[in-house]
């Protein structure tokens, strides 16, 4: 029986393999490849023959994109490139190209069509509790809205001559015994002296057969209103007859919750030629810092150790905010010819045009007005510093050689000496007359926590001794720590450029580890330029990188430069622990970073995280400056891409975005900053995370509160 069995399945075996097989297609034909929710999707087709996809959009990859054989490829989706900065598209859809051709030579191309659904957010803003109004929910809100058309006047003010006739209007007999109009007593809105106001409803027109009109809507009151008028300035008992008018308030929005008008003052703009095109002090609220130190004085002296290519003292835009050489500058490093010795003049980088520590110098300490054009063509004025007028003063220490680098020994000498320890070097002792409440590093490297350790100790003392260390992040890209950044004790500041509109957007170079701590503009990454700020000089669109002081070796003279990096980030915040050192909002630098941290701008996860730390230094929020603007904006703030969807009439809004962990910032931009509902400011904040395992989230009502 077993026998007989297998014998029949060996038989059908045999059968089916003698079957002619389906040969793979000559061709390839159009498709539709739908991922749907998912990150991505496999597109598969059989052939002979060799194929490429190209044509594919930021928002998409394929891998592998060309081969042989049969096709299969798997589209992965990257929404955060692709999505729209007003999140009102509901999926992304592409057509991509497959090319093919046959072994016999055959070619040809078909069309891929890839989708992918974005996911959907949804909610409600209100400014009920804002208000502090039990305002109906949802609540009706206006964003900018404009206003509206002048109200009718509301009633007649009318003034007599004298008090006999003033008194027979008021007994009813007519005014003063015309007989045109009766006065009732619910009609007197008010009255004082010989002047009476009547409301409108109550305003009853005689005809001279003495029939009585009732103004019955708006279009008859204002003929009634008209018909008195006229009448009553007939009266030659009557000194005035004028409708009593509506005012507008000609203040801004009143401060929500206060119920007293809010003192918008105008944010204060440097006239310096090129302060335009230092976009990262608006976006950071300096304009309503810089108004708060025209009125409010800061007193306090800081002194910022910039340790970096050392300075050019000879540029006019830095000239009295820098310690010279006989007043602390120091130059440490043993690698050239330069130093060691006390002018740490910036010689130039070989081969490179520009001074770095000239530029980080000045995006703390440029001055603001004019100077004596220092050369032909060059400017009078030049670029600001966050500092603006404040006392603050940068000591330079230069660091790093004439070839861009920095040795270990040279960079921890330069860390104690800023913070007031003595250092000898090469059996010289030198020792800072002004030790550095602040110390700025922006260099670093991928070293290990072994190699590291000459700096770790060297931030240790100067911690200990009260300085705070400020270091870039790097520029790697990656996720390794960089060194000193990474430190204990040391502040990692990573770097955001401006995305569309110049909301925060992590900068693609900027590194992302535990350790960092705060973010600030840094400018767009020079090989893949934004030019999302509509920057312009010299007539011609410049990109979203950080203007600042330089030097021009090849012709020796001041100069202005654009540069982008973590090194441009790092001074932002050292210069923000000055100021608020300088206006005496806080007494330690410690004291100051705990602010700092506190007001920041939070992006994606809620919470420190490892692009951004705590966020993006609010400066305004920081120093609490006054508000400078009053505009109402909602935004959505990722870790790769950043929203504003609009609302409707009823506040609701509708957002189709990326996978990732977004902040949903919904109030009142008190800083001029463009951004709304930050730290200080009238607003709501929410949390949400998408992707395929969560499609779509209601947020709620989003009650914009002080």
């Amino acid at each position: 029986m077993n026998r007989l069995n297998l014998t029949a399945l060996l038989g059908l075996s045999a059968l089916l393999t003698a079957c002619p097989q389906p040969a793979p297609p000559s061709a390839l034909s159009d498709a539709v490849v739908v991922a749907g929710p998912a990150l991505s999707a496999t597109y598969q087709a059989s052939f002979q023959g060799s194929w490429l996809i190209s044509g594919l959009p930021a928002w998409l990859t394929a891998s592998p994109s060309s081969g042989s054989g049969d096709v299969k490829t798997t589209f992965r989706i990257n929404r955060s490139a692709g999505a729209p900065h007003t999140a009102d598209q509901v999926r992304l859809s592409t057509p991509v190209k497959l090319g093919w051709q046959t072994p016999a030579g055959a070619a040809g191309s078909a069309t891929l069509t890839v989708s992918a659904d974005l996911y959907h957010l949804s909610g409600q803003v209100s400014v009920a509790a804002a208000l502090g109004q039990a305002l109906p929910t949802p609540a009706p809100l206006r964003v900018n809205a404009q206003p509206g058309p002048q109200p009718s006047a509301q009633g007649i003010i009318v003034k007599y001559k004298t008090d006999a006739a003033f008194a027979a209007a008021l007994r009813g007999n007519g005014f003063s015994g015309t007989g045109l109009f009766r006065a009732q007593s619910l009609g007197l809105n008010s009255y004082s002296g010989r002047t009476l106001v009547v409301q409108p409803q109550f305003l009853q027109s005689r005809t001279p057969q003495s029939q009585i009109l009732q103004a019955q809507n708006v279009q008859a009151q204002a003929q009634a209103q008209a018909t008195a008028l006229t009448a009553l300035r007939a009266d030659p008992n009557v000194e005035y007859a004028v409708p009593n008018a509506v005012l507008r308030a000609q203040n801004l929005p009143t401060q929500p919750g206060s119920g007293q008008a809010l003192d918008v003052q105008a944010p204060y703009a440097p006239a310096d030629q090129y302060a335009p095109l230092q976009y990262a002090y608006r976006l950071m609220g300096y304009g309503a810092v810089w108004r708060d130190m025209k009125t409010t004085p800061y007193l306090k002296p800081v002194t910022v150790a910039v340790i970096d290519t050392g300075v050019r003292f000879d540029h006019p835009d830095l000239a009295g905010r820098l310690w010279k050489s006989s007043e602390g500058a120091l130059d440490l490093v043993t690698s050239d010819t330069f130093g060691p010795d006390t002018d740490p003049t910036d010689p130039g980088e070989a081969g490179v045009d520009g001074s770095h520590g000239t530029h980080v110098s000045g995006i703390i300490v440029a001055g603001e007005g004019t100077f004596a054009s220092p050369c032909a063509g060059c400017s009078e004025s030049g670029v600001v510093g966050a500092a603006l007028t404040a006392p603050i003063k940068v000591l330079p220490v230069r660091a790093i050689d004439r070839f861009g680098n920095a040795s270990e020994s040279d960079v921890a000498l330069a860390v104690n000496y800023a913070a007031g320890q003595p250092v000898t070097v090469q059996g010289v002792t030198y020792t800072n007359p002004h030790p550095a409440q602040v110390i700025n590093l922006s260099l670093g490297g991928p070293i290990s926590v072994a190699e590291a350790q000459p700096l770790c100790d060297a931030i240790a003392d100067a911690t200990q001794r009260g300085s705070l260390v400020v270091v870039a992040a790097g520029n790697g890209g990656g996720t390794q720590p960089y060194y000193p950044a990474a430190c204990a004790g040391a502040v990692s500041v990573a770097s955001v450029r401006p995305d569309v509109g110049g909301l925060p957007l992590h900068a693609e170079y900027s590194q992302s580890y535990p350790q960092v701590a705060l973010a600030a503009y840094g400018g767009a990454d020079p090989s893949n330029p934004t030019f999302n700020m509509n920057l312009m000089l010299g007539g011609k669109p410049v990109s979203d990188s950080v203007f600042s002081t330089s030097w021009d070796y090849q012709k020796n003279q001041p100069t202005y430069q654009f540069e982008s990096g973590t090194s441009q980030a790092t001074p932002q915040v050292s210069a923000l622990v000055a100021l608020l050192l300088s206006k005496g909002v806080v007494s330690t630098p410690a004291a100051a970073l705990q602010r700092i941290e506190a007001t920041a701008t939070d992006l994606g996860v809620p919470g420190r995280d490892n692009d951004t730390g705590f966020g993006v230094i609010n400066a305004a929020a920081a120093l609490g400056a006054p508000a400078v603007s009053n505009v109402f904006t909602l935004s959505i703030l990722g870790e790769a891409s950043t929203f504003t969807p609009p609302l409707d009439n009823a506040g609701r809004f509708n957002a189709y975005l990326p996978d990732g962990a977004f902040q949903v910032l919904a109030g009142f931009d008190r800083s001029g900053n463009g951004l709304g509902g930050e730290v200080g400011e009238p607003g709501a904040k929410a949390t949400v995370t998408l992707g395929p395992d969560q499609t779509a989230v209601d947020v709620g009502t989003l009650n914009v509160g002080p």
